[in-house]
């Protein structure tokens, strides 16, 4: 059933949404199955669930490792300049001794910087993985954070950031929310595609991403989610504040079926398919338009 969206140059699309279960997993896995060579990131490292649907094969694990500070306590003669210098409290003078407390280090390196013994040096941090595989033509990666860590935007980082990787479309499935992680997942996105859902609770959580990316200054549009008849909030506020609404997916029995099924929709269903075909045929061509105006 698949037929290939053929891009003529390369783009990535970071799909949003300001909490879990709006569907923003459903677009992204149906909009990179739809596209030529695709490549998907699962960026949502606390919880990655986009490989549940891909099911990928020839799986590859890379560990994912940050630098924290390792203090030599023969050397170190308590002068606390770095216990002073470490604005993330990552480091405490206690009994005699520099304590450092790795979950809220930054990898900064500025304590060994300003260290006047030498007495900081770094060592690696495992703090999650990267796994590889593949679908057909969709080339799947997912981040895991190791459970307990604070931080998953290393994990993000290395991810966007691998130059081995080098697909026609890039669609990135972000965390939800608006915090840190998400800011690094979309930051070098050629174009943001922000999914809602129909009530208060989702209007709200659209605001929170609709000023994020409007903060990064990325284009973008809306997909709608569960759509049903009767008011909708989302749409009321896309339609106020002049927002594009790309798609409408209805609340459908079968796709929740398919989808709760750990099924891409769009390889089981044709009507599916041609939606997501169609929502990445306007992407492109949002993306494109937006290009040439700021070109």
């Amino acid at each position: 059933m698949k037929e290939c969206i053929i891009m003529e140059s390369r783009l990535k699309i970071a799909v949003l949404s300001g909490k879990g279960g709006t569907g923003k997993t459903l677009v992204s896995v149906n909009l990179a199955y739809t596209a030529k060579k695709a490549l998907y990131l699962d960026c949502d490292v606390e919880e990655p669930n986009g490989h549940l649907f891909f099911k990928p094969d020839n799986l590859t694990k890379e560990d994912v490792s940050v630098k924290i500070p390792y203090v030599n306590d023969y050397l170190c003669n308590g002068c606390k300049k770095c216990v002073d210098f470490c604005k993330f409290n990552a480091l405490a003078y206690i009994n005699n001794k520099v304590k450092v407390f790795s979950e809220v280090c930054h990898s900064c390196g500025g304590c060994m910087e300003i260290c006047p013994e030498s007495a900081i040096s770094e060592i690696n941090k495992s703090i999650g993985k990267i796994e590889k595989g593949n679908l057909e033509d969709v080339t799947v990666v997912s981040g895991i954070l190791n459970t307990g860590e604070a931080s998953g935007v290393p994990i993000i980082k290395a991810m966007i950031d691998d130059e081995n990787i080098n697909e026609q479309v890039t669609i990135v499935d972000c965390p939800p929310g608006s915090a840190c992680i998400v800011m690094e997942s979309i930051k070098d996105a050629d174009y943001c595609l922000l999914v809602a859902e129909p009530t208060l609770f989702g209007s709200h959580n659209l605001k929170m991403v609709y000023d994020l990316v409007r903060l990064f200054k990325k284009p973008f549009g809306v997909v709608l989610n569960k759509t049903q008849d009767g008011f909708n909030p989302s749409k009321e506020f896309c339609e106020n504040n002049k927002i594009k609404i790309l798609s409408e997916i209805p609340f459908d029995a079968e796709l929740g079926k398919l989808n709760s099924d750990g099924k891409i929709v769009s390889k089981e269903n044709r009507r599916y398919h041609d939606l997501f075909a169609k929502l990445l045929t306007d992407i492109t061509k949002e993306a494109q338009n937006e290009a040439i105006i700021n070109s």
